[in-house]
C-alpha cells in the first residue's frame, strides 16, 4: 500500500417505506429516489424497507448505467426489504436472518413476517477491503410499553457479532441502516461498544440537517404525527457507522440529510430522512484498532452495557416462559375438555352440544400449542444470547482485572520509592 494512499466514499442511506397498497405515493417515489440516484453518482446506495421486488427491478434497469452491481436480499414471507446498489463490483455476499423478529399473531405490525435481516456485501477497491453492511431491525411501536425491546437488543447483539466475525479480514468496515433505536438506547450501546463502530453524525464536522442529525421529523408529512407526541421535535433511528482497522484511519467528511422534503424541496422521498455521506479513507501504518488498546478504564462502558442487556433479556425470557406455561395450562384444559365431549358423544348425553364444541376447543388447544411452541423457541432464543452476552462479560471482567494489575504495582512502587 502506498504511503500516499486515500480514498474517497459517497454513501447514501434511505428507508425507502415501499409497502405495497399502504405506503403513499410509491411508485412515484421510487422513480424520483432512482432519478436523483442517477443524478448524484454515489458509490453506494444502501436501501432498506424496498418490500417489492418488482420496484427493486425497476430501480436496478433505471440505474443499470450508474450502478452497474445490485443485489436485493431475500427472506421472510414480505421480505428483508434490503436492497444495495453500487458502482463498484461485488466481491462477495452474505445474509444473516435475526433469529428473533417479533410475534406471528402481532399481525397488524407486521415485523415477524418481513424476515429482518443483515446483509453483508464485500467489495475490492484499490487493494482495500470493504466490508458494507446494510440492516433493518424490529420497530418499536411504543417507548412507554415497548414489548419488542428484548427482541431488538438480542438483534443489536447479533448483528454486533455477525460484523465482529466476519469483518476480520476487512481494512474498513461500513453498517447502514434503520435501527430503530435512539443513539442512548440500549442496543444502539451494545452495537457501538463491541463493534467499535463510529457515528458519522457525531463524527464529522459538517452536517447539514435537521438539530440532532434526526431522521423522521414532523414537518415530513408522511410521517404520522401521533407516533412522534413523545418527540415533538423527532428522532434519529437511522444511522452510518464506520471504522478501519490498523494500517488505516476514515473520518467522515460530510454528513447530509434531506430536509423534511425532497432533496430538491419537492415531495419528500420516504417518510425517514435520506443520509448522505463522504467518507475519507487514508493509509496510516501507526493508527491502531481501538479494540486491541483497553486498558481498565476503557473496559468499563462495555461492561456496563454487557450487564444491562444480560438483564434485559432475562427480563425477556421470564416473560417468554410465563406465556409458554399459560399457553401449556389452556393445552391441558382443552385436552381434558376434548375427553369430556368423547365421553358425552359415546354415552349420547347432550350430542349435539358436544359435536357444536367439539370443533372451537379442537381449534383452542391448536392456538394454544402454536402459542406454546412459538415461546418455548423465543426463551431459548433468548437464553442462547444471554449465555453469550454471559461469556463475553466474564472475559471482559478477567481481561479488566489483569490489566489492573501491572496498574497497581507501579502505583506500589512509586510510593515505595517515595518512602
Amino acid at each position: 500500500m502506498k504511503p500516499n494512499f486515500s480514498l474517497r466514499l459517497r454513501v447514501f442511506n434511505l428507508n425507502c417505506w415501499g409497502l405495497p397498497y399502504v405506503s403513499k405515493h410509491r411508485s412515484d417515489r421510487m422513480k424520483r429516489l432512482g432519478d436523483f440516484l442517477n443524478m448524484e453518482s454515489f458509490d453506494l446506495a444502501l436501501l432498506e424497507e424496498v418490500w417489492s421486488e418488482q420496484d427493486f427491478q425497476c430501480l436496478k434497469e433505471k440505474l443499470s448505467f450508474t450502478y452497474p452491481a445490485a443485489h436485493y436480499f431475500r427472506s421472510g414471507i414480505i421480505g428483508s426489504g434490503l436492497c444495495v446498489f453500487s458502482k463498484h463490483p461485488i466481491q462477495e455476499i452474505i445474509q444473516h436472518v435475526y433469529t428473533l423478529n417479533g410475534y406471528p399473531y402481532m399481525i397488524h405490525h407486521g415485523d415477524w413476517f418481513c424476515g429482518k435481516a443483515v446483509g453483508l456485501l464485500v467489495f475490492h477497491l484499490s487493494g482495500l477491503v470493504l466490508n458494507a453492511y446494510v440492516t433493518h431491525l424490529h420497530a418499536e411501536y411504543s417507548r412507554q410499553k415497548d414489548i419488542y425491546l428484548a427482541h431488538r437488543v438480542a438483534q443489536a447483539w447479533e448483528l454486533a457479532q455477525f460484523i465482529h466475525h466476519t469483518s476480520k479480514k476487512a481494512d474498513v468496515v461500513l453498517l447502514c441502516g434503520d435501527l430503530n433505536m435512539h443513539p442512548k438506547d440500549l442496543g444502539c450501546c451494545l452495537l457501538r461498544e463491541w463493534t467499535g463502530l463510529h457515528d458519522a453524525y457525531l463524527e464529522t464536522q459538517d452536517f447539514k440537517g435537521f438539530e440532532e442529525g434526526y431522521t423522521m421529523v414532523p414537518e415530513n408529512h408522511y410521517v404520522s404525527q401521533k407516533d412522534l407526541e413523545p418527540f415533538p421535535c423527532g428522532i434519529r433511528i437511522d444511522y452510518v457507522l464506520y471504522k478501519a482497522v490498523s494500517g488505516f484511519c476514515i473520518s467522515c467528511k460530510s454528513l447530509k440529510s434531506t430536509a423534511g422534503h425532497g432533496p430538491y424541496n419537492g415531495t419528500p422521498l420516504s417518510d425517514h430522512e435520506a443520509l448522505m455521506a463522504t467518507l475519507c479513507v487514508r493509509y496510516s501504518p501507526l493508527q491502531q484498532n481501538p479494540s486491541f488498546t483497553y486498558g481498565p478504564a476503557g473496559r468499563l462502558p462495555l461492561i456496563s452495557v454487557l450487564r444491562e442487556a444480560w438483564t434485559e433479556l432475562g427480563l425477556g425470557i421470564a416473560q417468554a416462559r410465563w406465556w409458554a406455561a399459560f399457553a401449556g395450562n389452556v393445552i391441558g384444559v382443552g385436552l381434558l375438555l376434548l375427553v369430556l365431549l368423547c365421553f358425552l358423544v359415546a354415552e349420547e348425553r347432550a350430542r349435539e352440544v358436544a359435536i357444536l364444541l367439539w370443533t372451537p376447543n379442537v381449534g383452542l388447544v391448536l392456538g394454544a400449542g402454536a402459542v406454546y411452541l412459538f415461546h418455548t423457541q423465543e426463551a431459548r432464543g433468548l437464553c442462547r444470547v444471554q449465555t453469550e452476552l454471559q461469556h463475553v462479560l466474564g472475559r471482559e471482567r478477567e481481561a479488566q482485572d489483569l490489566s489492573s494489575e501491572p496498574q497497581l504495582a507501579l502505583l506500589l512502587g512509586q510510593e515505595r520509592g517515595q518512602n
